[in-house]
């Protein structure tokens, strides 16, 4: 039951950034895909997943920093998900890719 809640919120954070993205709502977004990453983190596939929407992200703002920051970060996640991850880690280059980081109060009910 836990497993199925955190996937569902994974996916609802998700959507609610790709929408705010699509709307150019660009802090919504982040915050948001910030959210799923941490939501995500623990499984390959949707960790690398919020990843490129990061990507995704930083595309649409133009910000050269996060887009090269994304794709380093995708290729992490690819490699090292299965070994570590620094949980409560929000994903952004604005973040080390190492630094653990208390989990947000509104998502520690998923942990």
């Amino acid at each position: 039951m836990r497993l199925q809640k955190l996937k569902s919120e994974f996916y609802k954070q998700l959507n609610i950034a790709k929408i705010a993205l699509a709307k150019k709502e660009y802090k919504t977004a982040f915050y948001h895909l910030e959210n799923a990453h941490v939501l995500g983190q623990n499984n390959l596939y949707k960790h690398t997943l919020s990843h490129y929407y990061m990507l995704i992200f930083g595309i649409k703002t133009k910000n050269s920093k996060e887009i090269i920051g994304q794709v380093l970060r995708i290729f992490a996640a690819i490699l090292f998900t299965v070994i570590w991850v620094p949980k409560g880690n929000t994903g952004g280059t604005n973040i080390s890719p190492v630094k653990i980081i208390p989990i947000r109060k509104e998502l520690k009910k998923f942990y």
